[in-house]
């Protein structure tokens, strides 16, 4: 393979010089079509930078637009509560209602206790007068007992008993009299505070309901407000996603068109190429044909020596590594290419400091073994990892499934390689199909920088 190079001081790699002289008119049209191939080369260039612009824009878009998505169900539920709250306020203005109406009864009851307490004030009253009648009267008959001497003297002990009864019964009645006027004071003080006369006399408890009453409309109506707001807030939320959807819209149909344009600028270099027009790219194409050529020998090998069965190699059961990000799989092939792959891709990583990797990989994209220095361990470090670990990897964007299931002589593409932090390194990219008994088994893609 080295044979079809040969090394600049530079470094680069060069065509080897053909064999055949041509006419000067000859030679300015390869000068031409040369220059054509280089300027379509950073055309490509370019529209893969700005589809990769373009599709991080698309991101954030999308991500704006599940933001958005996610805002707007937010809102609805605060209008929710607060609908819930201003239910829940009208409900308790009615309850305070309802209370306030329940003490009115309360007031008028506690009225009819007063209005009782005072006929009990007055028959005790009474009976203090009565009492007082009495004593007069034993006291009389006491008297006029003494008066009539022996004769008289059981009269005047029952007088005097009476005398003692009444007194007794005048005390007691005092007693009551006290007792209820201390009573009726309380009940009276406790009746103006229930009292609601609409007359701007209010009891205490009253201008405390009044209060609460005050407090919750103003809870209903900060609610009401709120709600409003949220609404007028969820309109305009659903107006800015319309155009985040829009804006999803018009770059989807950008992305389209760069795609479009992309793909003419591949597809010039690659009939440039085909036409057997020695370009900067026919090295890399050269070297990616003859490296397929190789790994399709070294599994026909493999295959013929039973070293491996057809079923294994052309296993498309990945398994999940545990714990890896970005996510690492194993195929039953895995040894096999551990053993063989590296003294190929290796080797092309020799050809110039221009190549950036140069990896076998089956028709979904799968890379049992990468080159050595991007197949360390996880480390649990995504950026690093992700530049550092990428064996056992499914690259199956729109490059890497290009190149995995090409089956012309080769495929010409640039694009965007993802090398973790947001970084990324705009690459050509040559492959060469690997066919194995006849069989299409992958790629050999060769990635190079401009």
């Amino acid at each position: 393979m080295l044979s079809l190079f040969r090394r600049q001081q530079s470094g680069d790699i060069a065509p080897a010089s053909p064999d055949l002289r041509e006419p000067s008119g000859g030679q300015e049209a390869l000068q031409a079509v040369r220059a054509i191939s280089s300027q379509v080369s950073h055309i490509g260039h370019d529209a893969a930078e700005v589809r990769g612009a373009m599709e991080d824009t698309q991101k954030v878009v999308q991500a704006q637009t599940e933001a958005m998505k996610a805002l707007a169900a937010q809102l609805v539920d605060v209008q929710n509560a607060q609908g819930a709250i201003a239910g829940v306020t009208t409900e308790s203005l009615e309850a305070v209602g309802r209370a306030r109406a329940a003490l009115q009864g309360v007031s008028a009851e506690v009225q009819g206790i007063v209005d009782t307490l005072h006929q009990v004030s007055d028959a005790a009253g009474q009976i203090t007068q009565i009492a007082l009648q009495t004593r007069l009267v034993a006291f009389n008959a006491s008297v006029e007992a003494k008066r009539a001497g022996e004769a008289g003297r059981g009269f005047g002990v029952v007088a005097d008993a009476v005398k003692d009864l009444a007194g007794k019964v005048e005390t007691s009645s005092k007693a009551i009299m006290r007792t209820v006027g201390e009573l009726d004071a309380r009940v009276d003080a406790f009746s103006r505070e229930l009292r609601h006369d609409g007359a701007g006399s209010h009891g205490a408890i009253h201008v405390a309901f009044a209060s609460v009453e005050e407090d919750v409309r103003r809870i209903s109506q900060a609610a009401e407000e709120s709600r409003a707001t949220c609404g007028r807030l969820n309109e305009r939320t659903r107006e800015l996603e319309r155009e985040v959807q829009q804006a999803m819209s018009g770059l989807t149909t950008a992305m389209a068109c760069s795609d479009r344009f992309l793909k003419v600028s591949e597809e010039l270099i690659e009939q440039i190429a085909g036409c057997g027009v020695e370009t900067a790219d026919s090295p890399y194409i050269a070297a990616a044909q003859e490296a397929a050529g190789q790994i399709s020998r070294l599994l026909e090998d493999a295959l013929r020596t039973s070293t491996i069965t057809l079923a294994d190699l052309f296993d498309e059961q990945y398994k999940p590594i545990p714990k890896t990000n970005p996510p690492q799989h194993t195929t039953r092939y895995c040894e096999l290419a551990d053993r063989l792959f590296p003294q190929v891709q290796e080797r092309v990583l020799g050809l110039s400091d221009k190549v950036a990797y140069c990896i076998a990989v089956d028709r979904n994209g799968y890379v049992a073994m990468h080159n050595k220095k991007y197949s360390h361990p996880q480390r649990g470090d995504v950026v690093w990892d992700t530049a550092n670990s990428r064996y056992r990897r499914i690259f199956n964007d729109r490059t890497g499934l290009a190149s995995a299931r090409n089956q012309r002589p080769f495929l010409l593409q640039t694009y965007r390689r993802d090398m973790g932090g947001g970084t990324f390194v705009i690459l050509k990219e040559a492959a060469a199909p690997i066919v194995v008994n006849s069989r299409h088994w992958g790629g050999l893609r060769i990635g190079f920088k401009f």
